[in-house]
């Protein structure tokens, strides 16, 4: 089931990279610059763990979002749509490597398994 979601997000990365070029076909530079911003709420898990996943899953939550793409095109603000296809696609690139929203209780427990050094709890 793993691999039918990396298939399925790997699809929706070319889907929302794709739809990004089409509408700022110019926009290399700003698409690469921000593209990892997302990660940056990492930080955030140095002040607490429940901090850290609660921002983590904000700029991660595909539903999220998609809603900041469509309120950009509702209010016609190319800004705001093309931060909404970078943090989608960043979302997807991030669901193909395996890593997922997170719970509050640990940064390696995610809603696709447990990661990192605990990526052996996954068999228990």
């Amino acid at each position: 089931m793993k691999n039918v979601v990396k298939l399925e997000s790997a699809g929706l990365f070319c889907l929302f990279t794709g739809a990004y070029f089409n509408l700022f076909p110019s926009s290399w530079g700003f698409y690469l610059a921000l593209f990892f911003v997302p990660d940056v709420s990492f930080a955030l898990f140095l002040i607490t763990k429940k901090l850290g996943a609660i921002a983590y899953n904000i700029f991660h939550h595909q539903g999220v979002l998609a809603l900041v793409f469509i309120v950009g095109y509702l209010i016609h603000s190319d800004m705001t749509m093309k931060i909404g296809l970078i943090f989608l696609a960043h979302s997807t690139f991030d669901r193909v490597a395996g890593y997922g929203l997170k719970y509050l209780d640990s940064f390696d427990h995610t809603h696709l398994g447990w990661i990192g050094k605990s990526k052996h709890l996954n068999n228990e």
